[in-house]
């Protein structure tokens, strides 16, 4: 009891102890525009070029990428194990069909190896006819930017072990119809992996938009409300209990958000955008979302479409065309280190608790109950009045109070929500579980 108790206090003084500003990662500007640039060297990476050729193409952009995890895990001692997935997929920007293959290093947990982060960006890459196969798609921006992330984050984060399994993943077929995305949901749920979070990064290195607006000093996170994943009774469950904005991909952003504001170096405001992507557009972690999996997606703060999607050419002085001058490599390194701390943390972290209880009708009190987490620390209760969108209170929770949960005196349940989070003995926390919906199935 003693023990638990001094725990607790700890807890409570310094909370993110373990994430100060000196633990901030030091993402490599010089060596993230190296593989951008080796990226767009292959000329195009179209999901539909060729997957032999050794110099262009498709084919030859995943072996360098399975190359590069192979030389990370040489350095860590052989703590990647690199596979590469594949299946066919058809559709009207693959008539023939044709063989989309996703290249994953994985990082093994060595305390809860079931506890999976993910962390993913697209390989390919397209100009403004998705079937031009043939055309330079030099893709810099869209999305080398976010594979040279995910290549930065395994360096980084390949020099220490973590509690849960890291997975970097590297996925084609994206512009064709998000088939990456959707080959590695599909894998998860195949390997019975309990994603606690999926960072999808797609254009994610430029700080310049279409009209000349320059944002350098936020990032959007995109995030799913109501689930993608739940059946129109869950919807209606959701909705009666006023669940809407606080889904697990919600938490997710919020949990971005936690951790810009604990590495203030990073120098980024974490602009969360409550809705699943851009306005009618999509990205590789919708999939991720239609099997019930936590994730979102990092963007730049400010699109410029004259360089994404778009043919090589100058129009009445106009310059077109997603090329590496158009970007700029110091944010990626800041975005790069925003989702080093994030998987960190959450990998560090145990897994969120599988469901929170709340009870309190017609009482001036409310008891919130949760279920234990294997290894917990201790947990976090949060509320806030119900016409507020964040969290603005909180309790820090023994370990062994879980059964029995816990009582918020004159805290009226009509009047607010409730959720929980599950610490580690650093301090690291998960994501925050909603109070009063029923265990996702």
């Amino acid at each position: 009891m003693i023990k638990q108790s001094l725990l607790a206090a700890l807890l409570l003084i310094a909370p993110t102890a373990a994430h100060g500003q000196d633990q901030t990662p030091a993402a490599d500007p010089v060596r993230l525009k190296a593989d951008v640039e080796k990226l767009v060297s292959f000329g195009t990476r179209h999901t539909l070029s060729s997957a032999t050729d050794p110099k262009r193409g498709i084919g030859a952009a995943r072996n360098w990428g399975a190359a590069e995890f192979t030389r990370i895990s040489k350095a860590c001692g052989g703590c990647l194990t690199v596979e590469r997935i594949a299946d066919r997929f058809d559709g009207p920007r693959a008539p023939d069909g044709v063989i989309v293959e996703n290249v994953l290093a994985i990082q093994k947990g060595s305390g809860d190896p079931a506890h999976v982060i993910i962390i993913a960006g697209h390989i390919d890459s397209r100009v403004s006819d998705p079937m031009n196969f043939t055309a330079d798609a030099p893709g810099a921006n869209d999305d080398a930017s976010g594979t040279a992330l995910v290549i930065e984050a395994a360096r980084l984060l390949s020099k220490q072990k973590h509690r849960a399994t890291i997975v970097y993943a590297l996925l084609s077929g994206e512009e064709q119809g998000l088939w990456g995305g959707r080959l590695l949901a599909r894998h998860a749920k195949e390997q019975n992996w309990p994603v606690a979070a999926m960072l999808n990064n797609d254009i994610v290195g430029g700080i310049k938009g279409t009209d000349g607006t320059i944002v350098d000093n936020r990032v959007r996170v995109f995030s799913e409300g109501i689930r993608a994943s739940e059946d129109l009774a869950a919807q209606l469950a959701r909705r009666g209990i006023g669940g809407e904005d606080d889904g697990p991909s919600r938490a997710l952003a919020k949990a971005a958000i936690r951790a810009g504001k604990q590495s203030p170096t990073i120098g980024l405001d974490v602009l969360a955008v409550r809705r699943p992507d851009r306005f009618r557009r999509g990205g590789d972690h919708l999939p991720s979302l239609e099997l019930g999996y936590p994730a979102i997606r990092f963007s730049v703060g400010i699109e410029d479409y004259d360089h994404q999607h778009q043919d090589l050419r100058t129009e009445n002085g106009r310059k077109y065309g997603d090329t590496v001058d158009e970007m700029d490599f110091a944010y990626l390194a800041r975005v790069t280190a925003l989702n080093v701390v994030l998987a960190r943390e959450l990998a560090a972290a145990p897994p969120a608790p599988a469901s929170v209880s709340i009870d309190g009708a017609v009482s001036s009190d409310t008891k919130v109950s949760w279920t234990p987490v294997k290894d917990a620390a201790a947990y976090r209760l949060y509320w806030r009045r119900a016409d507020r969108n964040d969290w603005t209170d909180s309790q820090l929770v023994p370990a062994n109070a879980a059964a029995a949960g816990r009582t918020l005196p004159g805290v009226i349940i009509d009047d607010h929500f409730f959720g929980v989070s599950a610490l580690s003995a650093d301090g690291s926390e998960s994501i925050v579980t909603f109070g009063g919906l029923p265990p996702a199935q």
